[in-house]
């Protein structure tokens, strides 16, 4: 399908989250009128930070209430769109039935619309990489866009903690499904790794989960279970993240079904991110912080094992960089930003040294 011309208009689900926000400034940059779907629109507390931006008071910018549950919810946000940036979580991953009736609500509002020519479906590295046995990782270390989970295992089960991987890759077969059978628009789906970076909003300090662990740090104490038994955060700026999504609407090298990994192929440890902050800000006088390991006994004696397993994987972004000219930002400058955001957006009140 065509990509999107420039000056087009966009609907952007999930706009008050912290990717979604980041899209809707990043398209409203580039001269795109954007329609931002939020739960709540009258919610100031979430929606603030979007009514002050310029392409609100001009118009170029419209909110909207849309409740992902209900059927037509987006009927009329859709309509006169030629893109549709699809950011918004479900309001929960443990029901795969009721994760494909929500991709059906908005799916059946593209084909109302008769103008949406191409949807941005975001997923995640779950989607990639998420493994009931790790053993998996071990056999198949090559994280790339053609690797998805061992989906024969009979344990990989929402109530064995895999539901959110399921439910994205779910979604991302429905809407690639839906769109060829339409034979009018095109899904392209985007698998962002840990997103970290500046928040636009108080609010979005706690959904992330990565800036909210970035939170706690400053706090002075921080989990080393963040995702997956001793993983190293694999990090990605979230303004890459918003980018990307922005150039595979523009794009017209994509083509339906094809899913881009959006990360930067860094590779720290928790307790390398929680160091940086004083080297970053030596200014700030940042006290540090206590790290707290949650895991059991039996798993805690895993941990060299677990880590050699993770140490061995393959992180590739080859095929984003080639096909959009994608750079990422050094994950330096990420920290940096997500930490100053936090003190200034947030009011986060750090842990300092003594006398500091």
């Amino acid at each position: 399908m065509a990509p999107l011309s420039k000056g087009g208009t966009v609907a952007v689900t999930g706009s008050a989250g912290f990717i979604g926000g980041w899209v809707v400034r990043l398209l409203l940059d580039k001269g795109y009128r954007v329609r931002a779907c939020v739960r709540d629109a009258n919610d100031e507390r979430k929606t603030g930070f979007l009514k002050a931006m310029p392409g609100h008071t001009s118009g170029r910018l419209t909110l909207h209430s849309a409740d992902l549950n209900e059927a037509g919810c987006f009927d009329e946000i859709f309509k006169g769109c030629q893109g549709v940036a699809h950011l918004s979580h479900v309001s929960t991953y443990e029901d795969q039935d009721y994760v494909k009736m929500v991709c059906d609500h908005v799916i059946n509002s593209v084909n109302m619309s008769e103008t949406v020519s191409r949807v941005v479906v975001t997923s995640s590295v779950a989607a990639v990489m998420s493994e009931q046995d790790m053993q998996e990782l071990v056999l198949r270390p090559v994280l790339d866009e053609d690797r998805y989970p061992d989906e024969q295992n009979p344990k990989r089960r929402a109530d064995r903690g895999q539901g959110y991987s399921m439910g994205k890759v779910l979604a991302e077969r429905t809407f690639s499904g839906a769109a060829a059978s339409s034979g009018r628009w095109d899904a392209i789906t985007c698998c962002p790794g840990d997103n970290i970076g500046p928040i636009l909003s108080p609010h979005q300090k706690n959904f992330g989960p990565w800036q909210h662990h970035i939170e706690s740090m400053l706090l002075g104490e921080y989990l080393q279970n963040v995702m997956g038994a001793y993983r190293p955060w694999f990090t990605v700026d979230v303004r890459d993240t918003a980018q990307a999504h922005v150039l595979l609407l523009e794009s017209a090298k994509v083509e339906n079904g094809q899913r881009y990994i959006s990360w930067s192929t860094d590779t720290p440890k928790v307790e390398e991110v929680c160091a940086s902050i004083d080297r970053l800000l030596p200014e700030l006088g940042f006290a540090g912080a206590k790290l707290i390991d949650p895991l059991p006994p039996k798993i805690q004696a895993r941990e060299a094992e677990f880590r050699a397993i993770w140490g061995g994987c393959e992180l590739r972004n080859d095929l984003i960089r080639s096909t959009l000219g994608m750079e990422f930002r050094p994950l330096d400058d990420s920290i940096r930003d997500c930490v100053e955001s936090l003190l200034s957006v947030a009011k986060v009140k750090p842990s300092l040294k003594p006398g500091v």
